[in-house]
């Protein structure tokens, strides 16, 4: 029984991975059909996420029946419950690269993004694709250092949103109000990404060390030892 118990424990952990990588995916997909204005893209993206929504709440409830059976203590009860919001995290994630795509098809024929922003909004979407690979790496192997780095990566994207915004307050803006709504709204998706990504992270850490990354540096390593 015990056994049977961990495997599904293990179970629930490699979902998550696969979770962090499948919601990386779509979110490079995603910032491919708004900068390419690509609406067979778009549309791919917006229909697999029902496979990420509903992978969630499958891990919600084989967790939720592991705490009511097992009635789990210590480390274990950490790891279910931690596991529960990661996996909020990442369907929220999948939810925002799901509305980078529904922004590609509502411009669709025309592109959302203007061409002097296109380097800077691919920068956000290859840099949320790595943060998430990053995390997925940290649920796989429960990395704390690597955790932590992930705060240090995502002021990168905090970096990059501050630079849409200076396009947008710039007096030379010339692509109208529609546009500055769709670049805002873009901007954000892509730094709430970045956040849940940074947040699923944080989660592990606490997982493994039962302690908040805020007690500790990614230089220092816990208790700054």
């Amino acid at each position: 029984m015990r056994d049977a118990y961990h495997e599904e424990l293990d179970s629930i952990a490699d979902d998550l991975v696969g979770m962090a990588r499948t919601v990386g995916s779509a979110m490079g997909r995603a910032t491919a059909s708004i900068l390419d204005a690509d609406l067979s893209l778009a549309e791919r993206v917006i229909e697999a996420d029902q496979d990420v929504d509903e992978k969630q709440h499958d891990l919600e409830a084989r967790a939720i029946a592991l705490l009511a059976r097992q009635q789990p203590v210590a480390t274990d009860l950490r790891t279910v419950v931690t596991s529960l919001r990661i996996s909020a995290d990442l369907e929220r994630s999948g939810d925002l690269a799901k509305h980078v795509a529904k922004l590609a098809r509502l411009r669709y024929p025309q592109q959302a993004v203007p061409s002097d922003l296109h380097a800077t909004v691919l920068e956000m979407g290859q840099l949320a694709q790595r943060l998430m690979a990053k995390t997925a790496e940290v649920l796989a192997t429960k990395d704390v250092r690597l955790a932590l780095q992930l705060e240090q990566d995502d002021d990168a994207m905090d970096s990059l949103h501050r630079t849409l915004f200076q396009h947008l307050m710039d007096d030379k803006w010339e692509h109208g109000i529609e546009t500055a709504v769709d670049v805002t709204l873009l901007g954000r998706y892509y730094e709430r990404f970045a956040d849940h990504a940074v947040s699923a992270a944080r989660r592990v850490v606490f997982l493994v060390t039962g302690e908040h990354p805020g007690d500790f540096s990614a230089e220092g390593g816990v208790g700054g030892a």
